[in-house]
């Protein structure tokens, strides 16, 4: 996934999923640290603000309906709160997801979290139509992996895998060249959707309950929580490299506001021949 390659991211039913095997290495914590937007209570609503075009209606209502399996944690779709998908400004309480052509710039999609002190205010999932728009990323099996990944990354789950070569775990959170595991000889499972253990770590990560919301703010309670605008962060700032690995196909960044406010980025980087 030139810096291209060195910046290079269920439908089935629960009784399904409890029949599955799901090798050993998935049974590890993978949340990107101890964040979680706060809720008064379970299941809590998110809202997916959606700023794309009809090419990615189907994936974004799979990938809300799969993220509702969770017993803690429902999303729900409603109209865009974004002016200008290219910057995909972030709106307090919610998600915003936003598809335009970001240009060759080397990244197929990327999630960024807003937090202030431990809890998530705010985030947002970019698709770079500029790859999506060629033969080899415009499938469904591509456009469900990136999408339900880059929402996951906003819940505040991580990957369960970040080895490209490695077998398929049957979940979006799992990094992979055969999103629908066709290209194995022979196929191997599909890692287009959220498996077991993503539900089990949204129940640890949003098992206890907080006396306040970040969730569905208004103008007039979220006054107290700063807002980051786009020209605050920068084009293409996104801070401090603070994990690499697969010789830099994946990577999470952090930028310090201070205060106890920090921006995460998570990135999914295209092929390097892309």
């Amino acid at each position: 996934m030139t810096k291209i390659f060195r910046g290079a991211l269920v439908t089935a039913l629960l009784t399904t999923l409890a029949f599955w095997t799901i090798p050993s290495s998935t049974q590890a914590i993978h949340s990107w640290g101890p964040y979680n937007w706060a809720r008064t209570s379970n299941p809590s609503t998110l809202k997916l603000g959606v700023n794309v075009s009809s090419a990615w209606d189907c994936d974004l209502g799979t990938t809300r309906s799969d993220w509702t399996v969770s017993s803690v944690l429902d999303t729900t779709i409603v109209a865009g709160g974004v002016t200008n998908p290219r910057n995909c400004k972030p709106i307090s309480g919610r998600v915003e997801v936003c598809a335009t052509t970001y240009g060759n710039n080397g990244w197929l999609g990327l999630a960024q979290i807003w937090i202030s002190g431990l809890h998530i205010t705010k985030g947002v999932t970019k698709l770079n139509d500029t790859y999506f728009n060629t033969t080899k990323y415009n499938t469904s099996a591509w456009r469900n992996l990136v999408m339900c990944q880059e929402v996951g990354h906003t819940l505040g789950l991580d990957h369960q895998d970040e080895t490209f070569s490695n077998p398929n775990l049957r979940t979006c959170m799992d990094y992979t060249s055969d999103p629908d595991g066709t290209l194995a000889n022979p196929d191997q499972w599909s890692n287009e959707y959220p498996n077991q253990h993503d539900y089990d770590q949204l129940v640890t990560i949003y098992t206890h309950l907080d006396s306040s919301t970040t969730i569905t703010q208004t103008a007039k309670n979220n006054a107290n929580l700063p807002d980051h605008t786009e020209d605050e962060l920068g084009t293409g700032q996104w801070g401090k490299l603070i994990r690499s690995t697969n010789r830099g196909r994946t990577e999470l960044y952090e930028l310090n506001l201070g205060r106890g406010r920090k921006v995460f980025t998570h990135v999914i980087w295209a092929d390097p021949e892309e």
